[in-house]
C-alpha cells in the first residue's frame, strides 16, 4: 500500500507541473438568462477531465475510481464528476451542435437520485469515505449541489419540463442550513459564509470547491432573472453572501504572502499549512477572474492578479516541500 502510495503522489506530482503549460479555458460572459456554456470550458475527454474517471455504467453515467487512501471501495458514482462530465458534454453541444443524448442522461440520474426532504430540500450523497475528513459516511456537497443545479437548469431550459426547474430549486434549500444542521454552510453566523466541499462533522473548507459552489448559486440567479420568484432572492443572497465570506477569508486565512492554503479544516491534528498544488493555484485565480466578471467587483481582480503572481519556480518548490510534510501527516504518503 505504501508503494500504491508514493507511485500514485509522483504521477500527481508530474500531473501538477505538467498544469504550468495547461491553459484554463474560462468563459467570461455575456452572461445571459439562457444558460449557456459552463464558466470553465471543459472538454468531454476522460483524461482531460480528471484522473479518478474511470468509465461508464450502462446507463452512461460516469465512475469514478477510488483515491489511493480509500480501501475496499471499487468503481463508484461521483455526483460531482458525473456534473462535470455533463457540463463537458453540454459546452460540446454549444461549441459543435452534438447530441445532447449523454448530457440528458445524466440530468435524469441526478432527478432519479436526488434525496428530498422537507426541510432540507434536495440533495445528492456521495457514498465513498474521505479520511482525511474523518469521512465514512454518505456525505454532502455544496460543489456536489452546484454541479446539479447546474445540470438542471440547463436541462429545464433545453426541454421545458419544470420538474427540472422544481429539483434545481430545491436543491439550493442545503445552502441556507450549517453543517450541524445537515446542510452545506459554515460561518454564515460569524458573516464569513463559506459551502463545503465536503460536508463532515467539522469545517474542511475547501477553497475551490466553494468558489465552484457559487458558480451554481450564480446560475440560478441568471436564469430566474425575470421569473419574480423569492428563490431567485434566495440565490442570490445566497451568492453574495459566499463572495463576501471568499474575500474575508482569503485575506485573514488562504493567503500565506507567496502561496495559498488548499483548506482550513478543523479537524484536530490537521496540519495548519497544507498548500494549493500549482494546478489548484491556477484553477483559483481562473475561478477568481470568472467571479469578477459575475460580479465586477474589482477586490476579486486584485486578488486574481495578486494569486497569480505566486507562480514563481522558488514558490512552487516552497510549496512542494510544504505539501510533502502535510501528506506525510495525514498518512497519504
Amino acid at each position: 500500500m505504501q508503494l500504491k502510495k508514493v507511485t500514485f503522489m509522483m504521477g500527481k506530482l508530474v500531473g501538477d507541473l505538467q498544469a504550468l503549460l495547461r491553459p484554463i479555458p474560462v468563459v467570461l460572459g455575456p452572461y445571459e438568462e439562457q444558460l449557456g456554456l459552463y464558466y470553465i470550458d471543459f472538454v468531454p475527454e476522460f483524461s482531460k477531465l480528471n484522473k479518478l474517471l474511470h468509465s461508464f455504467d450502462s446507463e452512461g453515467i460516469p465512475l469514478n475510481r477510488p483515491y489511493v487512501d480509500v480501501e475496499g471501495v471499487g468503481l463508484h458514482y461521483y455526483p460531482i464528476s458525473i456534473g462535470q462530465y455533463a457540463l463537458a458534454l453540454w459546452n460540446n453541444y454549444i461549441h459543435r451542435g452534438e447530441s445532447t443524448d449523454g448530457f440528458m442522461r445524466i440530468a435524469q440520474w441526478f432527478e432519479k437520485t436526488a434525496v428530498v426532504d422537507e426541510i432540507l430540500g434536495a440533495y445528492w450523497l456521495t457514498e465513498v469515505p474521505k479520511p482525511e475528513y474523518r469521512l465514512y459516511r454518505p456525505w454532502k456537497s455544496a460543489f456536489a449541489q452546484s454541479r446539479g443545479i447546474s445540470v438542471l437548469l440547463r436541462t429545464w431550459q433545453h426541454t421545458g419540463r419544470d420538474e427540472y426547474f422544481h429539483l434545481a430549486s430545491l436543491a439550493l434549500r442545503p445552502f441556507l442550513y450549517d453543517i450541524s444542521e445537515g446542510g452545506v454552510s459554515v460561518d454564515r453566523a460569524r458573516g464569513k459564509t463559506f459551502y463545503e466541499e465536503y460536508a463532515a462533522d467539522v469545517p474542511t473548507r475547501v477553497l475551490d470547491g466553494h468558489i465552484f459552489s457559487l458558480f451554481g448559486l450564480f446560475d440560478y440567479m441568471r436564469a430566474t432573472r425575470t421569473l419574480g420568484i423569492s428563490e431567485h432572492a434566495q440565490a442570490r443572497d445566497l451568492f453574495y453572501e459566499g463572495v463576501e465570506g471568499l474575500l474575508i477569508q482569503l485575506e485573514e486565512h488562504y493567503d500565506m504572502g507567496w502561496w495559498l492554503r488548499y483548506n482550513r479544516c478543523a479537524l484536530e491534528g490537521y496540519p495548519n499549512d497544507d498548500p494549493c498544488t500549482v494546478g489548484y493555484l491556477k484553477l483559483i485565480t481562473a475561478q477568481l477572474r470568472i467571479l469578477h466578471a459575475m460580479t465586477d467587483d474589482e477586490r476579486l481582480l486584485r486578488w486574481h492578479r495578486r494569486i497569480k503572481s505566486y507562480l514563481r519556480p522558488h514558490h512552487i518548490l516552497k510549496m512542494y516541500v510544504m505539501k510533502y510534510k502535510a501528506l506525510k501527516a495525514l498518512n497519504r504518503l
